[in-house]
C-alpha cells in the first residue's frame, strides 16, 4: 500500500473527498502506481455521497478507498465554500483519457470490468483508434446479477492472469464501489470505479458542452439523456443535497474551523 495520498480531505456528509486538481491527481498516480496495486479509487458525486450518508456501510467504503475524488462539481464548489480555495473537479471520464493519453508511452496495461458487451466492443475499438499503442489487457462483462462464489473467484483469477496495472471497473454506483472493496488487495492493479465512462469513451453517451459543466449542470444534460432512469436520482438526490449540506455548514459555523477537515 502507498503512503497517505498528499491531498488534503474536505468532510462532506462524513466522506473524505480529496482536494485535488487532474494534474496533481495524475502525477501522483504516476509516482505511486506499483504500491497502489491492490487498493481502489472512488470517483464520488452528489449521488453516492448522500448514499453514504444514509448508509454507513457505504460510508465507511467510501472512506476505505485510497482516494475519494470530487467528480461532481458540487462537491468541488463545497470544499471551495470551506476554504479549499484549490479545489478542482476531477471527473472519471476526464481521468480515464488523461490515462489513456500517457499509457503507451509508460507501457501500462488497462483491463475493464462490468458494462455490457456490446460497450466494451464499442470501446475496444474507440480506444484503439483514439490513443495508438495502448495496451489492453481484458475486457469482460459480468452478468447483471450476484455472482457465485465460483464465478466470483474465476473473475479475479481472469484479472490477475491480464497482468494489468489499472482496472476500470463500471458497474454502476453504488456497486461497483462495494465491488472494489470486497477485492480489496484480492485483485492485482489500481482499481477505479468510473460508473459510465466505459460509455462515454465508447460514443455510447455524449459529454454535456464546457458551459454546462462550469456551471454545475452536467447533471441536467444527463437526466435529459436518460429522464426515466436518472429523475429521482438527479432531482431527488440533488435536493437532498444541497437540504443536507446546507445543514451540515450551519452547525460547522458553530465550531472550530478544523473540524471541517
Amino acid at each position: 500500500m502507498p503512503d497517505r495520498h498528499p491531498f488534503p480531505t474536505c468532510s462532506i456528509l462524513g466522506v473524505n473527498i480529496a482536494v485535488t486538481d487532474m494534474k496533481k491527481t495524475v502525477s501522483w498516480l504516476e509516482a505511486e502506481l506499483p504500491k497502489l496495486s491492490g487498493s481502489y479509487i472512488c470517483v464520488s458525486n452528489v449521488h453516492t455521497t448522500v448514499t453514504a450518508y444514509e448508509d454507513e456501510s457505504y460510508r465507511a467504503v467510501q472512506n476505505g478507498a485510497a482516494l475519494a475524488l470530487p467528480d461532481g462539481r458540487p462537491l468541488s464548489l463545497t470544499s471551495r465554500k470551506r476554504g479549499f480555495a484549490e479545489a478542482e473537479r476531477v471527473t472519471g471520464p476526464d481521468l480515464m483519457g488523461e490515462i489513456f493519453r500517457i499509457s503507451a508511452g509508460r507501457g501500462w496495461r488497462h483491463y475493464f470490468y462490468g458494462s455490457t458487451e456490446e460497450t466494451l466492443a464499442a470501446l475496444k475499438e474507440a480506444l484503439e483508434r483514439t490513443y495508438p499503442g495502448i495496451r489492453i489487457a481484458g475486457m469482460y462483462s459480468p452478468p447483471f446479477r450476484p455472482l457465485t462464489a465460483e464465478e466470483d473467484r474465476r473473475d479475479v483469477e481472469r484479472i490477475n492472469e491480464a497482468q494489468a496495472d489499472f482496472v476500470w471497473v463500471g458497474l454502476g454506483a453504488p456497486k461497483q464501489e462495494r465491488w472494489m472493496a470486497a477485492h480489496e488487495g484480492r485483485v492485482h492493479g489500481l482499481m477505479i470505479g468510473v460508473g459510465a465512462g466505459f460509455d462515454y469513451h465508447a460514443g455510447r453517451l455524449k459529454r454535456a458542452p464546457q458551459w454546462m459543466q462550469k456551471c454545475s449542470l452536467e447533471w441536467l444534460y444527463r437526466l435529459l439523456q436518460d429522464p426515466a432512469r436518472l429523475f429521482k436520482r438527479y432531482l431527488v438526490t440533488n435536493t437532498k443535497y444541497l437540504w443536507l449540506v446546507r445543514r451540515e455548514e450551519r452547525r460547522l459555523a458553530r465550531r472550530p474551523e478544523k473540524e471541517y477537515r
